[in-house]
């Protein structure tokens, strides 16, 4: 008859724990009767993260720390106060009327059954281990204050803030610590990428950047920025005494119930310091190249370019238009144990599993040609180069490409034909080009129609000579932004990539190596089927995924006329 392995037996043959450990261990169980689990940690034999992720895993469910967790106010809603401390239970998140649950017992039937009956209809819990120490803590944390933005505003402006008290404990008495965390959970949940803090002479405004675009999200009175600003220094690791001078900090906290990092930018200005935070999720963040959004022409394209065994890759665009997104993508799609990928960035934007990640970091001399003549004696298979920005690391770039290697870089260049000028301008050879180019791909990212309210109509004669319908084609349709509560009333929803992928050739090869002019290079990508970038957005409108006058932010339509 099959036995089932005991959690002590499974961790001996993880490796986590010695047979003399797990034997001690069971010593001191029979003294305190708590779990095995829980005495190898308080032994010091066991990290108590590696503990919870052996039991979740023992009895089927995921495991979570809830050590910095923001609370999400939706779903505090659900579960009482004297429920969850009764039944030991911390709520999580809300997304999609799915609650997910932080429980010491996942396991336990009857408790399981109780949570059930007092969900609200239409509302399911998935349940998540956690440690009993950490919900006990959780729920004393964050239960009987006001969470939400619009409530914690109203009690600031009714009492008064004492800006350097919030500095001491977790002070969640403080209004304004709970201020600043709705504020992150807010944009968290909007699927912001950035959110701004901007004083003006009188007043605070709060931008978020959702979909590319930044929407006005809150004004406050100029009275509550002193102590917004130490808060924000506080839990960035900024210097809270330095006023005069730009600062950087990082920090992680977990929202929704996935970590999420923020990169925090402070700037002095006319009426205080601005501060700017790029919110890093890697759940968004690494996603599967059929997931990119990206047209069937460009995805079959850039397949073929990921399957050629060396040589360089170049993703060309402005800042924000998912460069990153994209490389990051691309490592995720040939990340495996065979493969020695290596990275080196500035900043290390999203951890990978398997992948040597190295940031930058020119005041020790790590700049970005130093750092690939290191990468490149530790043997790697494949190298992404964060950005190229001078002749020196392009040409080391290249040159890595040459010894055999598969290298990912960006180019800040208006077009993907726009980088061979670029590349000549910063004094890489054309011999050295010709050859080692995969290719390049110029991106852009436009804003997707909302599914649910976008509405049809006809278009006027100017936008069918714009979009290409002939004369021949009944009833030519497109679609507009109208609004809606699913897209916060903007008609867009999500964000699509518009790219024109240049592969390059033998024939671009010899054309590099001949002298030939840009243009002359392009009308040879362009009998072999290359589309251009306003191509590719003219087939996402006529698609009617986007509209014409969001895709005249991102590329030009002027080329048309």
């Amino acid at each position: 008859m099959f036995k089932p392995m005991r959690l002590g037996e499974k961790l001996i043959e993880k490796g986590y724990v010695s047979p003399d450990q797990l034997r001690i261990a069971l010593v001191e169980q029979k003294k305190t009767n708590k779990k095995i689990g829980e005495t190898l940690v308080s032994l010091g034999f066991l990290d108590k993260d590696k503990a919870r992720e052996f039991v979740g895993d023992a009895v089927g469910v995921s495991s979570m720390s809830l050590v910095g967790i923001l609370p999400d106010p939706s779903a505090l809603a659900l579960i009482s106060e004297s429920f969850a401390i009764d039944n030991l239970v911390m709520p999580i998140s809300l997304v999609n009327n799915e609650l997910r649950l932080a429980m010491a017992t996942p396991d336990n039937v009857l408790l399981l059954d109780k949570i059930k009956r007092h969900m609200v209809e239409g509302v399911k819990f998935i349940p998540v281990l956690a440690s009993v120490n950490e919900i006990t803590n959780a729920i004393d944390h964050v239960y009987g204050y006001e969470l939400s933005v619009n409530g914690v505003v109203t009690e600031l402006e009714t009492g008064n803030v004492e800006k350097y008290s919030i500095t001491d404990g977790d002070g969640y008495s403080q209004p304004m610590v709970r201020l600043v965390d709705a504020i992150l959970t807010d944009s968290v949940k909007r699927g912001a990428s950035d959110i701004h803090f901007e004083p003006e002479e009188n007043y605070i405004r709060i931008r978020y950047r959702i979909d590319g675009v930044l929407q006005q999200i809150k004004l406050l009175h100029k009275s509550l920025w002193s102590a917004f600003v130490v808060r924000l220094k506080v839990i960035a690791s900024l210097d809270l005494t330095d006023q005069r001078k730009p600062q950087d900090g990082r920090m992680n906290l977990i929202i929704q119930g996935r970590k999420i990092d923020f990169r925090v930018s402070s700037l002095p200005g006319s009426h205080g310091e601005n501060f700017v935070l790029r919110v890093l999720d890697r759940e968004k963040g690494i996603v599967s190249l059929d997931k990119l959004g990206l047209d069937a022409s460009s995805y079959e394209e850039l397949k073929i370019m990921m399957s050629r065994p060396t040589g360089i890759l170049l993703v060309t665009g402005p800042t924000g238009s998912g460069k990153t997104t994209t490389l990051y993508s691309m490592l995720n799609e040939l990340n495996e144990v065979g493969v020695n990928i290596m990275t080196l960035e500035d900043p290390i934007e999203y951890p990978m599993d398997m992948i040597r990640q190295t940031a930058v970091n020119e005041e020790i001399g790590m700049t970005f040609a130093a750092g690939i003549r290191a990468l490149l004696r530790q043997d790697p298979d494949i190298i992404l180069i964060g950005e190229i920005r001078d002749g020196e690391t392009a040409e080391m770039a290249i040159r890595s490409a040459m010894t055999g290697h598969q290298v990912f870089s960006t180019l800040h260049t208006n077009s993907a034909i726009g980088a061979i000028p670029r590349l000549l301008d910063i004094g890489v050879s054309r011999s050295i080009m010709s050859g080692n180019i995969i290719g390049i791909m110029g991106q852009r990212l436009t804003r997707r129609l909302c599914k649910k309210c976008k509405k049809s109509y006809i278009p006027e004669e100017f936008e069918q000579n714009i979009i290409g319908f002939k004369k021949e084609e009944s009833s030519p349709i497109l679609y507009k932004a109208v609004g809606c509560s699913i897209c916060d009333n903007s008609g867009y929803k999500g964000r699509l990539a518009v790219l024109e992928t240049l592969r390059f050739t033998k024939e671009i090869d010899q054309l590099l190596l001949d002298g030939a002019s840009q243009n002359q290079i392009l009308e040879e990508a362009l009998s072999n089927g290359f589309s251009t970038m306003l191509q590719s957005a003219l087939r996402w409108v006529r698609a009617g995924e986007t509209t014409l006058d969001e895709i005249s932010r991102v590329v030009d339509l002027t080329e048309l006329v």
